[in-house]
């Protein structure tokens, strides 16, 4: 359309199923790589992408044509049946129902950049539990506990 701007950064946030720490270090670039890939094929433009053994992070440049709910679902869908038809894992995979989406400025981006790339240091400190319940409460995201994630502590 003529005469239309836009310009929004999504960060997405999700989990195994169970929470289950089934990412591990030896293909989780394989699946960063991948999920780049499904994101850039919906004309996103991935900014910043770190899987975590129990979580993922992804950082978008959004595309406006494309509603969130149907790349979150190509990704956990395409990504589960990449990862079990090359054996990744010997446990049953599949990502949790649900996910957190939160919205930020153009001068948020390279905060939210470093954040997601030194997850390994974040999570020496806090525990994905925390750091999700936290997001939530920093974006005034009202929730109720029982219905965030599967956290098994």
């Amino acid at each position: 359309m003529a005469n239309t701007y836009s310009q929004c950064y999504f960060h997405l946030v999700f989990s195994p199923k169970n929470r289950d720490a089934l990412i591990s270090k030896q293909w989780k670039n394989n699946l960063e790589k991948y999920i780049t890939v499904c994101v850039q094929n919906r004309k996103h433009k991935l900014l910043a992408i770190n899987a975590q053994p129990d979580h993922i992070h992804i950082f978008i440049g959004y595309y406006m044509s494309d509603l969130i709910p149907d790349l979150v679902e190509d990704i956990k869908t395409s990504s589960t049946k990449w990862i079990k038809e090359n054996k990744f894992t010997p446990f049953s995979f599949a990502w949790q129902k649900g996910y957190g989406a939160f919205t930020h400025s153009k001068s948020q981006v390279e905060t939210v950049i470093n954040y997601i790339m030194n997850q390994d240091i974040h999570h020496q400190k806090k525990s994905f539990r925390e750091e999700y319940l936290e997001i939530l409460r920093k974006n005034d995201v009202e929730f109720d506990e029982r219905y965030v994630f599967e956290f098994f502590d």
